[in-house]
């Protein structure tokens, strides 16, 4: 089987090809998959029997405030070219991800279920993404029904771990605190974005790469099937969490700037009957792992 990773430079296709190095990874100096004549041409030519979709512009909280336009464009085109060059190309198998900020920014029940996914609007400081998002659950589901073909999503959690984008301004939440946390002294304050308050489940991306052949091999249906793990914490928590891991004592501060969706979490149960159960990663091992890699890697990460 054949397998064709889109975004194989980004965070996640990077780290998955480790897990995976006989899968063939597309980057942007591939192929330019916003652009429909390129994408076909080259799906066609690499003929591949499975495409995961992972390529997307992605970024932090106040990249995606200030870059509304620039990310529904971009991400629209990306993924509407996958899914139709996919299927002109004679692709019978597309595994898309699609992202928990596209769930609804605010819901009577909490964790939310795949069924909750069209039942009010994304955050506003996300909104664009998420709608893109969106837009690719429908067109997957679309092509599902129209064509016959076993085109898919997942909507994984937040995602962090070795090889992320650390302290750059696209950064997001853990990969930002790993780099102030590692480049601080004791006792020095550390600023963080909002009041710390907001809850998150995050999602080792080592789980991630393990989990997908099994969604490859079991996800079938139209469900936009949440990948999550079941600790929902708060941004102060996990913040003091690492700062516990490593020992490392410091003042940590919040500017009380916007926080974003205050609680998006996600019931994972559908994927783990799907895969007849999982063990995530707990958030205490996995950062003590981020950090350690970025604390190792750090000369070399951009």
């Amino acid at each position: 089987m054949k397998v064709l990773v889109t975004g194989g430079s980004g965070f996640i296709g990077t780290r998955l090809q480790t897990h995976q190095p006989d899968w063939v990874y597309v980057s942007s100096k591939d192929c330019d998959l916003t652009n429909p004549q390129e994408t076909e041409s080259f799906f066609s030519m690499a003929a591949p029997d499975v495409i995961v979709h992972l390529a997307a512009r992605v970024g932090g909280i106040k990249e995606n405030i200030n870059n509304q336009a620039s990310f529904y464009y971009e991400n629209t085109l990306i993924n509407t070219n996958v899914i139709q060059c996919a299927y002109k190309a004679g692709v019978p198998r597309v595994l898309s991800s699609l992202s928990t900020c596209a769930y609804p920014d605010r819901l009577s029940h909490y964790p939310f279920k795949e069924e909750d996914f069209f039942m009010g609007s994304p955050a506003e400081t996300n909104f664009a993404y998420g709608v893109s998002k969106r837009g690719l659950q429908v067109q997957s589901r679309a092509y599902r029904q129209q064509y016959g073909l076993d085109y898919s999503t997942f909507s994984p959690s937040n995602i962090y771990g070795p090889g992320d984008h650390f302290g750059e301004e696209s950064s997001h939440f853990v990969a930002a605190l790993v780099h102030k946390m590692a480049t601080a002294n004791a006792g020095d304050d550390i600023e963080l974005w909002g009041s710390g308050l907001p809850l998150r489940q995050q999602l080792y991306v080592d789980d991630l790469c393990e989990i997908i052949p099994i969604l490859i091999a079991k996800h079938h249906t139209s469900d936009p099937l949440i990948i999550a793990p079941h600790e929902n914490l708060s941004i102060l928590s996990m913040a003091r969490t690492l700062s516990e891991q490593i020992d490392k004592k410091v003042n940590i501060t919040f500017n009380g700037k916007t926080d974003g969706q205050f609680r998006k979490d996600g019931d994972s149960t559908k994927f783990l009957k799907l895969a007849g159960g999982y063990s995530y990663t707990p958030f205490r091992e996995g950062i003590k792992k981020t950090y350690d890699w970025y604390k190792n890697n750090r000369r070399t990460t951009k």
